[in-house]
This record gives C-alpha cells, sequence and structure tokens, in this order.
C-alpha cells in the first residue's frame, strides 16, 4: 500500500514536472571533462555555483538531472556518463590503484553496451575516449592539473562535446532509458510486480532514500533483504519481494522529493513524517502542515479548516481543497542502513482534519496568562511527559508516534500517555532558580488529563469534572478534593506572602493519593493561617471551605486510584486558574 501510493504520487510529481523521467535523477556535478572528435580530453571546467555558507561564500556542486546513479555498497558499480575520478579516469587519491582501474574497465564497459548501437558524433566521441584514455598516463594530462586534487577528492565529473553535454544528445538518453528499463539489475530475471502487477525486471536492490532524521547521510533502504534468515524459496535480496525497476525507481522519487521539501517535514520522537494529497496539490499538505505548527491560530485558515471540516469545499493558498481527497500521511524511523516504518495512514482530507479538530475540542481546557495559544501542540504534549532538566529531552519515540496515529485516527489514547504525566507529575519539583514556574498540574499536563479521560472515560472520572473551567456544582469526591487542597493553598499563601514553597510541594502527592492522612492536618494549618487574616479575608476564605467541604461528608476517602487521582489534579487545575483569572480581572 505504501509503495503502490508512493509510486501514483510520482505519476502525479512526473506530469506537474517537478520530477525526472524513470532511469533519471538529480546528481551533484562538479567539473566537465571537454572532449574532442577523437574522444581525446581537450580541457576541464568547472561548473561549481556559489553558495552562501554562513558568512563565507563557497564553491558548490551544481545539481542536473542525469542517468540515475546505481546504488553502492562495496561491490565495483558503475554510473552512467557522471561518475568520480576512480570510474571516469581510473585515479583516485584513496591510494588503491588496483581498485580505480577495476572501476574504470567497469565504467567502460557499460558505457560500450548502452552506446554499441548509437551513431552520434557525441556517443563516438565517448567511446573513443574510453578506447584511448590511459589511467596512468592521468597525472601528467594537463587538462587535469588546474583541479587535480578536487578531482580526486571524490568529486562527480560529466561528459561534453561540441558545445553542448553528452546527456542532453537525444539518442543518447533513447539507449539509456532502454538499457535502464530493459533489464533487471539482477541478470534479468522477470517476476511480476507486487506493486503494478506487470510481468518485467525487478529490481534487486532499490535506489537510496536520504533526508530521514537520523539515517545514513548516503541514505537508507525502504525495502531491503540483508540476511540469509530474510529471504525465501532461495530468492536473494529484494527478489523476496519483487518491485519492478521502474517501480522501485518511482517510489523512490516521490520519496525523496517528500523529504526534500523542508517546510512539509517534520519530526515526532524519532520518526520523520510526511504526508501527501493523491492530486499532489501542495496547498493540501501546507493546511495539514500548520495542525503541526503555530500558523493554525491565523483566523482565515481556521475558517477554511472548519469549512473543509463540514464537507464544504474551501479556498486556500489560491487552491480550491476537496475534504473528500485521499489524503497520507507517512512516519518513518531510522534504523542502521535501513528504515523502519513507524506508522502509514491513509484517509480523506476532511477525515483527518476532523479527527485532529475533535483531538483539539478535548484538550480545550482554561488557560494560564502566558499560553500563546488556545490548546496545547503536539510537541508541547509529548514534552509534558519528560523532564525537561535532564539531558535527553525528547519524549519516548514509541509514545511519539502511538500518539500522532491516536489523534489522526480519533481513537483511543496510549496508556503510556498518562504514564508518563502521572510521573512527572509525582516526581516534578519546583524549580528552585525559578520558583514562580508551574510545576506539577501544568496546563499541559491538565490538557492531556481532560483529553485522555474524555477520549477513554473511566466511571471516576465523570464527564462534569471534564469541563473547561471550574466547575463549582460537580459532586465529585475527588475533584472537590482537588479544589479544597487549592484553597488551602491559597489561604497559605495569602497569610504568608512572598513564601518560597507551599503545602504544593510537600503534601499534594500524598494528597491525592491518600487524602484522610493528609488532609487533617492540611485543614488544621489552614485555621492557624487564617488567624493572621483580615477579618474580611478570614470571612471570604471561611465560606469557600464551607462551601467545599459540606460536598465531602463527613470522613476524607482512604485513598484514591489512579483516575481519581486523575479527577483531584484537574479540580486542583481548576480551582487554581479561577483564582488567577479573578485576579486578572480585577
Amino acid at each position: 500500500m505504501i509503495l503502490q501510493a508512493l509510486t501514483e504520487y510520482y505519476e502525479v510529481l512526473q506530469k506537474q514536472g517537478k520530477a525526472a523521467a524513470p532511469g533519471w535523477g538529480p546528481v551533484k556535478v562538479s567539473y566537465t571533462l571537454y572532449l574532442g572528435e577523437g574522444g581525446t580530453l581537450e580541457r576541464v571546467a568547472s561548473i561549481q555555483i556559489e553558495q552562501q555558507r554562513g558568512k563565507k561564500t563557497v564553491p558548490a556542486p551544481q545539481i542536473m538531472s542525469l542517468p540515475a546513479p546505481e546504488k553502492r555498497t562495496v561491490g565495483v558499480v558503475s554510473n552512467f556518463l557522471c561518475d568520480n575520478s576512480s570510474y571516469m579516469l581510473g585515479v583516485d587519491g584513496k591510494g588503491r590503484p588496483q581498485r580505480a582501474l577495476e572501476c574504470f574497465a567497469a565504467c567502460k564497459a557499460l558505457h560500450e553496451k548502452v552506446l554499441s548501437d548509437v551513431d552520434t558524433p557525441a556517443a563516438r566521441a565517448v567511446l573513443a575516449f574510453f578506447q584511448s584514455w590511459q589511467p596512468e598516463a592521468a597525472p601528467e594530462h594537463p587538462a587535469l592539473a588546474e583541479y587535480w586534487e578536487d578531482i580526486l577528492s571524490g568529486a562527480n565529473l560529466i561528459f561534453r562535446y561540441d558545445g553542448g553535454f553528452v546527456h542532453d544528445d537525444p539518442a543518447i538518453r533513447r539507449a539509456w532509458e532502454r538499457h535502464y528499463g530493459g533489464s533487471g539489475d539482477d541478470g534479468g530475471t522477470e517476476m511480476v510486480c507486487l506493486v503494478t502487477g506487470e510481468k518485467g525486471p525487478v529490481e534487486n536492490t532499490h535506489p537510496s532514500v536520504k533526508g530521514v532524521q537520523g539515517a545514513q547521510s548516503s541514505g537508507a533502504a525502504l525495502v531491503s533483504f540483508n540476511a540469509p534468515a530474510f529471504c525465501s524459496y532461495g530468492r536473494e535480496q529484494n527478489r523476496n519481494a519483487p518491485t519492478s525497476k521502474a517501480a522501485a525507481f518511482a517510489y523512490t522519487t516521490a520519496l525523496n522529493y517528500l523529504l526534500s521539501d523542508r517546510e512539509h517535514v517534520y519530526r515526532m520522537g524519532d520518526a520523520t513524517v510526511v504526508f501527501w494529497a493523491k492530486s499532489g496539490e501542495a496547498a493540501y499538505q501546507s493546511t495539514f502542515g500548520s495542525l503541526f505548527s503555530d500558523t493554525y491560530e491565523e483566523s482565515d485558515l481556521r475558517n477554511v479548516i472548519a469549512e473543509l471540516c463540514k464537507g464544504h469545499k474551501a479556498e486556500y493558498d489560491e487552491a480550491m481543497l476537496d475534504p473528500d481527497m485521499d489524503f497520507y500521511v507517512l512516519g518513518l524511523s531510522p534504523n542502521a542502513a535501513r528504515l523502519s516504518v513507524r506508522f502509514f495512514l491513509r484517509n480523506s482530507f476532511g477525515g483527518f482534519l476532523q479527527n485532529i479538530q475533535a483531538h483539539r475540542e478535548r484538550l480545550r481546557i482554561v488557560r494560564p496568562a502566558y499560553a500563546k495559544f488556545e490548546v496545547p501542540s503536539l510537541k508541547a504534549l509529548l514534552d509534558a511527559t519528560v523532564n525537561q532538566n535532564s539531558r535527553n529531552k525528547d519524549a519516548s519515540p514509541e509514545l511519539a508516534g502511538e500518539m500522532l496515529r491516536a489523534v489522526l485516527n480519533n481513537t483511543p489514547y496510549p496508556a503510556t500517555l498518562l504514564n508518563g504525566v502521572t510521573l512527572r507529575i509525582r516526581a516534578e519539583q519546583r524549580d528552585k532558580e525559578h520558583p514562580e514556574r508551574p510545576f506539577k498540574i501544568t496546563w499541559e499536563r491538565a490538557a492531556i488529563l481532560k483529553a485522555y479521560y474524555s477520549k477513554n472515560p473511566n466511571k471516576n472520572v465523570p464527564k462534569e469534572v471534564l469541563t473547561v473551567s471550574l466547575n463549582e456544582a460537580s459532586t465529585s469526591i475527588p475533584y472537590t478534593l482537588g479544589r479544597l487542597f487549592s484553597v488551602l493553598e491559597e489561604i497559605q499563601q495569602k497569610a504568608n506572602p512572598g513564601i518560597n514553597s507551599t503545602i504544593k510541594d510537600k503534601y499534594f502527592n500524598s494528597a491525592s493519593a491518600t487524602p484522610a492522612v493528609v488532609f487533617p492536618t492540611l485543614v488544621n494549618l489552614a485555621q492557624k493561617h487564617l488567624k493572621k487574616l483580615e477579618a474580611g479575608w478570614r470571612i471570604s476564605y471561611e465560606k469557600k471551605l464551607q462551601g467545599i467541604t459540606d460536598k465531602l461528608g463527613e470522613e476524607y476517602p482512604a485513598r484514591l486510584t489512579l483516575p481519581q487521582q486523575g479527577a483531584f489534579q484537574l479540580g486542583y487545575y481548576h480551582q487554581t486558574q479561577a483564582r488567577y483569572e479573578k485576579k486578572e480581572e480585577k
């Protein structure tokens, strides 16, 4: 399914002129070898371009559309019309002259095979070059002297003849395309392609995929079989999952195109996430990507998303968006020289947006003054499960993938999300250098608790406590205890202005787990604090305490379960935010 979707996307990109034809691809090139009529090397010219790197301007290779390069491991495999000095000239700077000669011989054989039936001046010049070139004479050749060191460093070289690049010759291009599609790299074995369903030569090793965070910079394989244990019926490598040469080229080209578009690539945990619409319209990616960033808060975009969620078409970025358009989301993680599929999701564009909107509604909770956005971002939610003072501040890769899947599929949130938040609430202490910073029950964690129990119902966390703001009418005992704890803390702060630590620092965890043990002590302490207050404040707080304790009954619960602790924490958060809201109104 993944390969089929990417192959279809490649076909759309090719029609739009954004992807090369089969057998062609972007290659970095630094120098041109000018050939004479008899295949002699006349001169060498740099075709590098100036590129800004920091404050300096440095020469960089030029990216050109050339015959698709082969995927190399340790063997000798030549590319057509473009390669490094080992293959094109038979020399290298690595001190391995015998291997360089083997590379040159492979390059010569490939060009003779491809161009044997091509009768054009450019083709004859290239063949004559390989027949007459003497690698041992290369160090003394005058045309190579100026760029000798750079050429030996691994720069790619291409041919130029009679004022034009050899790869632009129509007859040579046709010859290469016939060669590329004519036989697989496994000796011509023909099998039914699992992507297209057509019988033809299969690709034994698929092109590399580049741009996945944490994977090898030279590229990694999405499909590969590198050990006998993975093989069946005597088949080797990718013949165990036969994919035609054209399909392998198509899906890797499409995936590399998506990964190269940095504006629409996102990282979630250790996964690199890409997404695309079946139509290839970039406006779908921009709209969807806004849900991962701050641009969602823009009113125009929010109106567009609202219309799409209703099933109506909407215009954005000069494109008409269809909520019924097929949309795909792919998450890839590095695994040595290979890639792991963390998740692959398919839905209508409107379906994904509706699921995301439902997630945002579940997260909606009264926010503190410092919060810039209506609801926490997905990254902020994941960060809330991690100790931000630790060396590794990244959330669990498994949690990131499970969380994104839950949001996009509108399925229950993973239990690891609740576990992560609960652990942070229990373990986190006030920042001594910044005591004013919120800790334990932060906005993000309160939003997670509300969203989690809204989507994962529990009888101990009734709907009456899963409100956006304070619900004074709630009769939930754990929720009311959380409210009581907040009021007791407020009384302590009022009686001791500028206090560095409160009952929250010492008693919050135990109060939420074993109320019967802790609350009698806290209430007695509050009575002492009330005596320090002016009569007006004392009466006001006594009435507030009476209104809350009347809902608790005669005894405090001996202990609270984990879901009940969640209700306690929400009660505390709601009551505390109500306190701050009143201050802001004043």
